[in-house]
């Protein structure tokens, strides 16, 4: 009788044939009358109902092909007899749906475990259902097996409780955590069998040795895989124990290496050229001397296992402090980095972007990050000091040192590596980390961790966008946690340091020089009371924030600003995120609260404004025609007035914020910012190294903000069509060296149109400069900005606004020189442009005279130079300190620069400019300045105009005068980068006197 042709149909549907690619031939053998005879060839269809359901379960399986031979070769070994009786198996694979989804789920991802079956068909009744109706227990625990050798004996045990584990994971009743712990069970109980293996095949006579086995690694975390070496260290109790103990140790890596996978005994002291045994008095030497950050780092996870438990919990106990203090080494930090990176290193390209452990967006990118924070960070919180990755992980949300949704993300990534991890281990039983290329391959893979295809997408692309997706999230929060700059900053607080306790608190502020301790301490416990999360996260931020203030001259001063910040936005989801989180946010806070009351006071009024600490390009200057764009649109959006002019000073005073902390950070090493210019080159911030930055960014500030309240003052004022109006720049803003304290000083310019008369044009400019001085000046808890028109011809008795040919006619018949001196700084700053060029050039000749000075002009401005001198400095000021009209200082050395211009500049072009320094350099290259002078002259304006700025930024308020001691000479000097009060001064006064006497050679030249 001839056989049926094989006709496969339907069974392709049921998955059969994907991986054989034969559209289920070879299934139709295996199921038909001369196979496991579940299916009717010719009708095709299954035999019965219950070969139906048998089916179906083999389709769910991960590959239907493999778990079908697999299945036949079991149902063969059995030795089914030839008189037509039933498989045992397959008889109660029909009676009991739980042994068929577990035996099943097993052989479709496990080819090892289905040999092993086949060799075993009997351990197949490990998966019956229980008679409660219960899955077989998979906690990892050996069962007693008969046999006479007992390393076989312990193998069987050993194969039986895997199978039981695998057959958990594989359909579902199993978290990934649970599955972990049972491995790691299953490795501590089967250390502990071995154990005794080797302790009774001791030579007659032997003492039992003291012996600890501690699981190191994934084995000690409770995070086992399917195979893996295990990593063990071991620990005798004394000398004597040694001998004994080193058999008992080595026989135990023999049995295991038979019964399930190798033990691996390298993270011992020494590695593999140290002894394999040690006294517990030989490991604490050894840790104390000699062990480098990744031994400790490797010590995270040690467990007793098995042989001398209390032994090995006392060996844990006694390393514990050692563990806790090993963040503190000044190398540790860089030293986990630098292993990580090793790692990768060593990895074969062609396998670098398919490794799910050791690759980057890989599971050692979360172990890594995990553990360098539990260094750090588990020196002063307990709760940290899991040994686990996802409890570890956990408990550093719970703490607030990783944030959640960061911590959710690694959680996920973690779970699903370690899940892609154990599927492509389970198949052969074989160490791998990497994902395979071949299609069949990765078909499988994908169907085991549970992705089907869905309309339009595999599921091995389903596979892929998820692996790809958890990747190169771990590898952006691997980045982000591992180099975090305020780990440095936390590891090099002492560990007592990190215990905000109220007594060890107190004493930390004591040490650190905090005038009030007590005052101090109140402020830590507002901040860092209670259980809540924010709590939590200033718990972390504190010790650190502390070191910072302490650097500066008034600690208790900076923790206050800290307070009265952190309480503003204490309860917004951003703030304290941003500074754990943040870069070096935290650290730039902390400088900026603790030498800056005048930028301390500007984040109190605008505290979000910190969120620019975080980026670099944000600490850097915004350029003039940015800037005018902006507060001009910001005006525009308002008809009121008022509310336009307060939109506008809201946004001058988040520039002056951007400035001062550029100003102040801009000498903080690598705290200082490095903005990234257009053309993607670093360069450096805005700071007190180049005081003409800052001048110009601070004028451009000035410049923008009246030209948005000059458009909304002509908006809000009815005005004759066509009259032109313009600001012109006078003083320190028309040089372009604005300092924080600076008034805009300025002359108001207007041209009328044809056809109005010249009262009805003056009064409708009057009205515009009369508004745009009064809407700078409304109340508002904004720095305000004073509009100083005093410079403008006849002083306050003048008008204060006059037409273009009024200046014109009033310069050509009565201006005297120190009005041509003033306006050498004068620049057209907003309004109508045309109109300010007009006025620039109207008065170029009056302030570059073709015949430059005549004597009697010279003599004037020096004794006017020597009346300012006398009658203008403050009573009591130091002449030898004062910025602004000291010796040597601010006012020197310009009045000496602008005498050169007026008698040059009308021959020189070089020298028509309104920037002191520009005109001293082009002075100096005309010849006209001895260089050595011009050098001096440059050295003691640049130095008087940073001490300047600094006092202002130090004391929150104005002041010209540097102090000879005290704590604001301090700030000063720290703010400047400077370490010695005394030698600073030193300078100060050697610049300024050297400064002096270059001035006066000039003016009297």
């Amino acid at each position: 009788m001839s056989r049926p042709t094989r006709t496969p149909g339907r069974l392709a549907r049921y998955g059969f044939g994907a991986a054989e690619g034969d559209g289920g031939a070879r299934a139709a053998d295996l199921l038909g009358p001369d196979g496991l005879r579940l299916w009717l060839p010719v009708e095709q269809e299954p035999v019965d109902e219950r070969a139906g359901e048998l089916l179906a379960a083999l389709s769910r399986a991960a590959d239907p092909d493999l778990a079908l031979r697999q299945l036949h070769r079991i149902v063969e070994a059995e030795g089914r007899t030839t008189d037509g009786t039933e498989s045992p198996l397959l008889a109660e694979l029909h009676t009991d749906p739980g042994l068929r989804r577990r035996l099943i789920a097993v052989l479709g991802a496990s080819s090892a475990l289905g040999d092993h079956l086949v060799a075993h068909p009997e351990h197949s009744a490990a998966l019956r259902t229980a008679p409660d109706g219960l899955a077989p227990l998979a906690e990892g625990r050996l069962e007693p097996t008969d046999g006479g050798n007992p390393v076989a004996a312990l193998r069987t045990a050993y194969r039986l409780a895997l199978l039981r584990i695998a057959a958990a994971d594989l359909t579902g009743g199993r978290a990934l955590e649970q599955t972990m712990a049972a491995l790691s069970a299953l490795a501590d109980a089967t250390l502990a069998a071995a154990y005794e293996i080797a302790v009774t095949e001791l030579a007659d006579g032997t003492e039992r040795p003291r012996l600890a086995v501690v699981a190191m690694g994934k084995c000690g975390g409770g995070e086992l895989n399917y195979v893996s070496d295990v990593d063990v260290i071991f620990v005798a109790a004394e000398d004597a124990d040694l001998p004994a103990a080193t058999l008992v140790a080595t026989r135990l890596i023999n049995i295991c290496g038979h019964v399930a996978w190798p033990v691996d005994a390298a993270l011992r002291p020494e590695g593999n050229r140290g002894p394999l045994v040690r006294t517990l008095a030989s490991h604490l030497a050894y840790y104390r001397r000699w062990a480098r950050t990744w031994e400790f780092q490797a010590l995270l996870k040690a467990r007793p296992a098995a042989g001398d438990l209390p032994l090995a919990q006392e060996w844990i106990d006694q390393l514990a402090p050692l563990v806790w203090r090993a963040a503190e080494r000044p190398e540790a930090v860089e030293d986990v980095r630098a292993m990580r990176r090793r790692i990768i290193d060593h990895i074969p390209p062609k396998e670098l972007e398919r490794e799910i452990k050791r690759g980057p967006g890989g599971l050692r990118d979360i172990e890594f990050a995990v553990q360098l924070l539990q260094l750090v960070h588990g020196r002063g919180d307990e709760t940290l000091r899991a040994p686990g990755t996802i409890p570890a992980l956990r408990a550093l949300v719970a703490g607030g040192y990783v944030g959640r949704a960061d911590g959710e993300a690694l959680l996920r990534g973690y779970r699903f590596l370690r899940s892609v991890e154990h599927r492509l281990q389970l198949q052969a039983l074989r160490r791998t980390h990497t994902v395979p290329t071949e299609p069949g391959a990765l078909r499988w893979l994908a169907a085991a961790l549970g992705f089907t295809a869905t309309p339009g997408r595999s599921a091995v692309e389903s596979f892929r966008a998820e692996w790809v997706t958890h990747a190169a999230e771990v590898r952006r929060l691997h980045a982000k946690l591992l180099y975090r700059p305020l780990l440095e900053s936390v590891a090099r607080v002492p560990a007592d340091g990190l215990r905000l306790t109220p007594e060890a608190a107190r004493n930390r502020l004591e040490i650190l020089g905090f005038a009030d301790p007590a005052g101090a301490l109140r402020h830590l416990q507002a901040l860092t009371g209670g259980v809540s999360r924010t709590a939590a996260i200033q718990r972390t931020l504190l010790p650190v924030l502390l070191s910072e203030f302490a650097d500066a001259p008034e600690p208790d001063r900076g923790l206050l600003n800290y307070r009265l910040v952190s309480d503003k936005l204490g309860s917004t989801p951003w703030y304290l995120r941003l500074l754990r989180d943040g870069g070096p946010v935290a650290r730039r806070l902390a400088r900026v609260l603790a030498l800056s009351r005048y930028a301390a006071d500007l984040l109190a009024r605008d505290p979000e404004a910190l969120r620019l600490l975080a980026e670099e390009n944000e600490l850097a200057p915004r350029s003039r025609e940015v800037l005018r764009e902006g507060f001009v649109a910001a005006a525009a959006r308002h008809n009121d007035p008022v509310e336009a002019t307060r939109a506008v000073r809201a946004l001058r005073r988040r520039e002056l914020v951007r400035v001062a902390c550029a100003d102040v950070l801009s000498r903080a090493g690598a705290l200082a910012p490095s903005p990234t210019r257009p053309d993607g080159a670093k360069r450096p911030p805005a700071g007190l190294a180049d005081i003409t930055e800052v001048g110009t960014a601070l004028s451009d500030v000035t410049d923008a903000t009246l030209a948005a309240a000059l458009r909304a003052a002509r908006a809000s004022q009815p005005t004759p069509e066509g009259l032109r109006f313009a600001v012109i720049g006078m003083g320190r803003l028309g040089g372009c060296e604005s300092n924080y304290l600076s008034d805009a000083d300025v002359l108001f310019v207007y041209d009328q149109p044809a056809g109005t008369g010249e009262a009805a044009a003056r009064t409708a400019a009057q009205t515009i400069a009369e508004e745009l001085r009064r809407l700078l000046g409304v109340p508002a808890p904004d720095p305000p900005l004073g509009v100083d028109a005093d410079l403008r011809p006849e002083g306050r008795q003048g008008p204060l606004v006059r037409s273009l040919a009024a200046y014109a006619q009033y310069y050509a018949r009565w201006s005297r020189v120190w009005e041509a001196q003033a306006l050498l700084r004068a620049r057209f700053v907003c309004g109508d442009a045309d109109l300010g060029a007009e006025f620039e050039a109207m008065i170029d000749p009056v302030r570059y005279p073709a015949g430059g000075l005549t004597r009697e002009q010279i003599v004037e401005i020096r004794r006017i130079k020597a009346r300012v001198e006398n009658e203008r400095l403050p009573r009591g000021a130091d002449p030898a300190t004062h910025t602004k009209l000291g010796r040597g200082a601010l006012a020197d050395v310009e009045w000496a620069v602008q005498l050169v211009q007026l008698r040059h500049a009308g021959d020189v072009p070089e020298l028509r400019g309104t920037r002191t320094l520009d005109a001293l350099a082009a002075a100096e290259r005309a010849g006209l300045i001895d260089p050595a002078d011009a050098a001096e002259m440059a050295a003691g304006w640049s130095l008087a105009a940073q001490v300047r700025n600094a006092l202002m930024l130090v004391r929150g308020r104005a002041g010209d005068q540097l102090p000879r001691h005290g704590v604001e000479l301090a700030g000063v000097v720290r703010l400047l980068g400077r370490d010695d009060p005394g030698e600073f001064l030193d300078e100060y006064l050697r610049v300024g006197r050297r400064s002096r006497a270059a001035t006066e050679r000039v003016l009297n030249a």
